[in-house]
């Protein structure tokens, strides 16, 4: 296993004659398999919410789907189940599968009832997988459908930084209309995991074999990006950095003992791009081909039971030049609008709850342009549906609300739903 490292700037060239310059710097960052490579163990939990509304149909199509999930997980994988309602219960304690069967009849016992505490279901969550996360590939799977009544949102979020600092990831999963947007996903941002809305229950299934797939995929764990940043460059001093593919993340900067920048990515998926998007200003250098960054990835390669792993360091250059031409690189300019749909849509949903709904109108509006310009029609048009309901004086719904945040993050494969 190996990690792909390749970084372009937005515009390579720079007028020497510009006191300082603001540069976009893409990293896009992922994994190859080798000949050699053996697959990595999963180590999954499942944390589920059995409060009394998942009665019925919903909780049947959530069993259904874990147990799906059991039929899938290899020889040598692990498999935690936490389920609560306004306490939290292990229901199935991390092991490796050897019998498959009895774990699913633990689900399938499974019954509605209570109210909804997600942070004791977390505390359990992370607890459970933390005792399986030696060489193996550590993430949750949290589903809910109700606010977090009973608990404390700020202690989600301080398990969620807690499965952070012990390289676990976790994936939210946001089930019927009721659930908390803002606490999911920070949730998942937090833990470098994914949001997800299963509007139908039916569509469940669907989308616990499509996080099970994506975590299958995963070839390098607990991986950082480190920067190095020449004199005279430096970082913007507001949120400097993001992912943004598959996801948009904003993402924490620290800064390490030898002074470099490190970012943490979490685990790193096989072919598929992680694409990171920094935010550079430049004092002004002398003219010529110039280093300004340094950029190297750190990582752990379980498989092959090795941990602080570095790639090469790989230098990028600018072209300081005297008569100044541009040079914009359209791969960069998609991430830029990326950033920006999302951004934009945050700035609309804090105008929401502001009450200014004309604000909140005309900022969906450029959502959906720049969705638009950058190809995602799906989004555009969920955008612009949004931004519509408020200009002819209707409420979003809480359906609404949802699918504008999620289009927002990413660039969906079907949004028909």
């Amino acid at each position: 296993m190996k990690v792909n490292l390749q970084p372009l700037l937005n515009d390579g060239n720079i007028d020497a004659s510009q006191a300082s310059s603001q540069r976009q710097l893409a990293i896009s960052v992922s994994a190859s398999a080798e000949p050699q490579d053996r697959n990595v163990p999963v180590n999954l939990c499942l944390i589920l919410d059995h409060s009394g509304s998942m009665n019925g149909r919903p909780l049947e199509i959530v069993k259904q789907a874990a147990n799906r999930l059991v039929d899938k997980l290899k020889v040598g994988d692990r498999l935690s189940v936490v389920a609560f309602d306004h306490r939290a219960k292990v229901l199935v304690p991390n092991q490796v599968i050897d019998n498959p069967e009895q774990i699913k009849k633990q689900i399938s016992r499974l019954a509605a009832d209570g109210g909804t505490a997600i942070d004791e279901g977390l505390r359990l969550g992370i607890e459970e997988l933390a005792k399986g996360k030696k060489d193996t590939v550590s993430q949750a799977f949290l589903l809910t459908d109700g606010e977090n009544e009973h608990g404390d949102n700020n202690r989600c979020l301080k398990f969620a930084q807690l499965a952070a600092n012990y390289n676990l990831t976790l994936n939210t999963l946001g089930f019927g209309d009721n659930w908390n947007q803002d606490v999911l996903e920070k949730i998942a941002d937090a833990a470098l995991g994914t949001l997800s809305y299963i509007q139908k229950p039916e569509q469940a299934v669907d989308e616990f074999s499509r996080l099970f797939s994506r975590i299958q995929t995963v070839g390098l764990t607990n991986a950082y990006l480190l920067f190095s940043l020449m004199p005279n460059v430096r970082f913007a001093e507001l949120k400097p950095i993001a992912q943004v593919a598959p996801d948009t993340i904003e993402l924490p900067v620290q800064q390490e003992a030898d002074g470099r920048f490190a970012v943490r990515l979490g685990d790193l998926m096989k072919d598929v791009e992680r694409v990171i998007l920094a935010n550079i200003y430049l004092g002004q250098l002398p003219e010529g081909k110039q280093p300004i960054v340094n950029v190297q990835v750190r990582y752990d390669h379980p498989s092959q039971n090795q941990v602080g792993l570095f790639t090469p360091n790989v230098p990028i250059y600018a072209n300081i030049l005297r008569v100044y031409q541009p040079d914009i690189n359209a791969q960069v300019q998609q991430s830029i609008l990326a950033l920006a749909k999302y951004r934009q849509t945050q700035i609309a949903e804090a105008k929401l709850q502001q009450g200014d709904r004309s604000g909140a109108a005309t900022m969906l509006q450029t959502a959906a342009k720049t969705a638009l310009q950058m190809g995602d029609r799906g989004a555009a048009t969920v955008l612009q549906t949004s931004a519509t309901r408020l200009q002819s004086g209707e409420d979003l719904s809480e359906s609404d609300r949802k699918k504008t945040r999620i289009v927002s993050k990413t660039v969906l494969q079907d949004t028909s739903s």
